[in-house]
């Protein structure tokens, strides 16, 4: 059986997340090893070309997997990452959903979609998880 923590109680927690804050990161979702996260894209997100910065959609990811695999009520760290840029990100705002592919009792794997204002899949995101016996 998963440790498991109200959504409410995520998103408190991920408050204290301040860069994911100061990037302007909003936790919209989370509980049961999954969550949503947005972005409202400004000009400070964007490239020299013009495009969102891929820092920007990484970190929208990142959050994402972090609020998932510690929505299960243990501290877990990630320990392995990596995306795929697929196509440069239509409209303002970008969507991260993260889903849960396996929880051990050390190691988890979590998979995210970030999808742009039109619903295209614009990068997916793997995240490796170690999960320590302390509860946060």
């Amino acid at each position: 059986m998963q440790d498991e923590i109200t959504p409410e109680a995520i998103k408190a927690f991920f408050l204290k997340d301040c860069f994911a804050a100061s990037v302007g990161i909003e936790l919209t979702d989370a509980g049961d090893g999954r969550s949503r996260a947005r972005l409202a894209i400004g000009d400070h997100h964007r490239n020299g070309l013009g495009l969102v910065h891929g820092g920007a959609i990484f970190t929208l990811a990142d959050l994402a997997f972090a609020a998932a695999v510690n929505s299960r009520g243990r501290i877990a760290v990630a320990i392995h990452c990596s995306i795929s840029y697929l196509k440069a990100a239509a409209g303002e705002v970008l969507f991260a959903e993260a889903e849960e592919v396996s929880c051990g009792p050390k190691i988890a794997v979590y998979a995210i979609r970030i999808t742009d204002g039109s619903g295209e899949v614009i990068a997916l995101f793997e995240g490796m998880a170690y999960r320590k016996k302390e509860r946060w």
